[in-house]
Order: C-alpha cells, then sequence, then structure tokens
C-alpha cells in the first residue's frame, strides 16, 4: 500500500486549526446523528458511531451536545434528515478527489461542489470515475514518541491490522475497518498513547506534487472543506519535504 503520511499530517494540523471554529462542531454532531440513525444509539454495538463520538470529544464538543445528537439520530428528539452523498472530481495535475458529504438538499450541495471544483481548478466527474482508486480503512494515528515501531506493530497485528506508516511525528496503524476498534483497545490496554482513531479512505496509490501544484491542490481542498455539507475531502496525492518546507 502507498503511503500518504504527510497528506494525513497536514489534514491532521488543519483539523487543529479547524477545532477553533463552530463549524467543526456542526459537521461532527452531523457525523453522530447520521451514525446514530443508522445503527443504532449504543455506542458499544455502533462502532461507526463510537468512532464519531470520539472524533467529536477529540474536538472539545461538549458532551450534551453530542448526546443531543444521538437522541436526535435514534428519534428520542426531533432532528433533520440528512443524506450521505459522495461526489468525485479531479484536481489540479489530475489527481483524484473523493467528497464525503451529509445534507439535507442534494441539488444545493451539488451545485455549491461543483462550483468550488471549477473555481480552483478542478473539475466533478461521473460517480465510479475515481472512488475505485480508494479502499475503505480504519487508521489510528500513534505520536512516534508513545512506543517503538516494532512493539506497535507486534501489538497491532495480533489485533487484526494490516499495515504501518512511519513519519517523523506519528506512526499511523492501517486496519480493515470492522478491526479498528481492536487494533485500538489493544494498544490501550499496552499503554500506548493513541492520538486519534477513524474510518477513512485510502488511496490505493499516490502522486507527489511539485510545489505549484501543491499548492493549488491545497488550495482546492480547503475550498471543498469549507463548506458546510462536506465531511470529509479524500485525495491520492502526497507532498515531498522538501515541497511541504517552501509552501510552509
Amino acid at each position: 500500500m502507498s503511503g500518504h503520511s504527510k497528506w494525513s499530517t497536514i489534514k491532521r494540523k488543519k483539523g487543529a486549526a479547524d477545532s477553533q471554529r463552530s463549524k467543526l462542531w456542526g459537521k461532527l454532531l452531523r457525523f453522530v446523528e447520521v451514525a446514530a440513525r443508522e445503527g443504532g444509539g449504543n455506542i458499544d454495538a455502533n462502532p461507526t458511531l463510537a468512532t464519531s463520538v470520539q472524533k467529536a470529544k477529540e474536538s472539545s464538543v461538549p458532551n450534551d451536545n453530542i448526546q443531543r445528537a444521538i437522541k436526535r439520530g435514534t428519534g428520542e428528539l426531533q432532528g433533520e434528515t440528512y443524506e450521505e452523498v459522495f461526489y468525485e472530481g479531479y484536481g489540479p495535475g489530475g489527481i483524484a478527489i473523493l467528497v464525503h458529504c451529509l445534507t439535507t438538499n442534494r441539488n444545493r450541495t451539488a451545485q455549491d461542489v461543483r462550483s468550488t471544483f471549477n473555481g480552483k481548478g478542478g473539475k466533478l466527474a461521473e460517480p465510479g470515475s475515481v472512488s475505485f482508486l480508494f479502499e475503505a480503512k480504519g487508521i489510528v494515528i500513534v505520536p512516534r514518541a508513545s512506543a517503538s515501531e516494532d512493539d506497535i506493530f507486534l501489538i497491532a497485528a495480533d489485533a487484526g491490522a494490516e499495515d504501518l506508516r512511519v513519519s517523523d511525528e506519528s506512526i499511523e496503524v492501517i486496519t480493515p475497518p470492522a478491526a479498528l476498534k481492536a487494533v485500538q483497545q489493544a494498544l490501550e490496554a499496552e499503554g500506548v498513547e493513541i492520538e486519534s482513531g477513524d474510518l477513512s479512505r485510502v488511496p490505493k496509490s499516490t502522486v507527489l506534487l511539485e510545489t505549484s501544484t501543491a499548492k493549488r491542490v491545497l488550495g482546492l481542498v480547503d475550498a471543498l472543506e469549507e463548506l458546510d455539507d462536506i465531511q470529509d475531502v479524500y485525495a491520492n496525492f502526497d507532498i515531498p519535504d522538501e515541497v511541504l518546507t517552501a509552501i510552509a
């Protein structure tokens, strides 16, 4: 599996900055609500809900807000009906982009996504054009100083993990979606610090970007993530260290 750890690092740093904005809370709570609606409000029996609640807590969303979102999802409180939609497209340099949305108005969201692609040098594509380039995976992020790479590999592999990706700051443990919770629990049981655990779409291969293209691609991704209905943006690119330094 080709790595994209720098891209993941960029997204985590962007998330830390976005957490200062109330809009992120709205997106996270929307995901909690939909997860509860689709799989029930019992966190222990609903891995998607457990992951959604964890993400909300990591961004300091108050527990009362999370519980109200769960109740809206299960019907105990009145809430809106969200539809899950994926849009596919191409960015500068021909990179593949998969956009995950939760929306109450598909037409509005489609128009917003199309306009953003067109305005930032990309192009919206037909369904199926790029989705096959991504795989559903669980990703557990462990700080590099938390434990040795060998120890993490042995613990995670025994619990069902498939691969590790190592960067300067962290180690990403890649799992099948169904094994995400088990791997995270196994690491925590051995005292390994967990930065985050999440379900994601991982590119099967990545494209290395040069400076000018990287700036344009990140501009498109930033603009997409600013849209209210966007839950996540997945892309099949990587950025060399020297390019990251140049555009930082």
